[in-house]
């Protein structure tokens, strides 16, 4: 069991607001953790790995990391770290960067040979392209057999194509080995397939706690589904508008009896009623 009792003084987007996360979660799952920019998420990340300083108690498996007395570094603390931006070591070969944080040569191939990364062990960085680049940072964070693997955005530079096979990569190292995977991700599709466990935060504040298909699969009235997307033009076409829309890495028009306040960089929902589209600001 982890349990998180956390506070911290941040900065919001627009103003100063408390991260205040109360939470237990059981061991081995699969936490996502979703939310506006701002709304703390890399902060509370952070502060479980001890990066950060805050108030509280964060108590992982029985072991304090943290409390009114105590503050573990984070080199005492068995987490693994996976940053967008791979922050890998570039003197360093694919194999040297996985036994730089532990001499298990064992451990070292099992996961070069889980991450598809055997042939390219001698490689350097800078040699790699950015799924492979990804893979390795995976393997030395799980260099640590860590009790918590903390993803903040890892896929989120990667084309669709490779981010899918990189989901099913860090799925495969989740269950080999059991570990407590927390990941910051803003993709409906990702958390959907990765999770079952997902937190959405809000200046600072847990608003939606649960099952992700629940809460991603919730909708109003008799809608059939939902989208979040971004509005990318307006224009009137006769008697009717033309609503250029965004969702995800698909583009769509939408056509509309009134503007309905409705202006270009709103977000917006798409989402059907009785087999016709409807349009409102998310």
């Amino acid at each position: 069991m982890i349990k998180i009792a956390i506070k911290k003084e941040l900065f919001g987007v627009s103003q100063k607001m408390e991260l205040d996360v109360n939470l237990d979660i059981k061991s081995g799952i699969f936490l996502a953790l979703a939310g506006q920019s701002g709304s703390g998420k890399t902060t509370l990340l952070r502060c479980l790995a001890g990066l950060e300083k805050s108030s509280g108690e964060i108590v992982v498996d029985d072991e304090i990391w943290q409390n009114d007395r105590l503050f573990l570094a984070p080199q005492k603390r068995c987490i693994g770290f996976v940053f967008q931006d791979y922050a890998l070591f570039e003197n360093l070969s694919v194999e040297q960067n996985l036994l730089f944080v532990q001499k298990d040569r064992a451990l070292c191939d099992k996961l070069l040979k889980m991450l598809d990364l055997s042939n390219l062990k001698a490689r350097y960085p800078a040699k790699l392209s950015g799924g492979q680049k990804q893979r390795v940072a995976l393997g030395r964070a799980m260099m640590r057999r860590p009790k918590l693997l903390l993803l903040d955005e890892p896929l989120s530079a990667l084309d669709p194509t490779l981010r899918t096979k990189l989901q099913d990569e860090i799925l495969k190292v989740h269950s080999e080995f059991g570990t407590t995977t927390i990941l910051v991700s803003h993709n409906p599709s990702e958390i959907y397939k990765m999770a079952n466990l997902m937190i959405e935060l809000e200046n600072g504040k847990i608003v939606k706690n649960g099952d992700p298909k629940h809460i991603l699969l919730k909708t109003q009235g008799s809608q059939k589904f939902v989208f979040s997307g971004t509005l990318l033009s307006l224009e009137k076409l006769d008697s009717i508008y033309i609503a250029t829309v965004s969702i995800g890495q698909q583009i769509t028009q939408i056509a509309l009896d009134e503007q309905d306040g409705l202006k270009v960089g709103d977000k917006v929902n798409v989402s059907t009623k009785a087999f016709n589209l409807n349009l409102s600001k998310g």
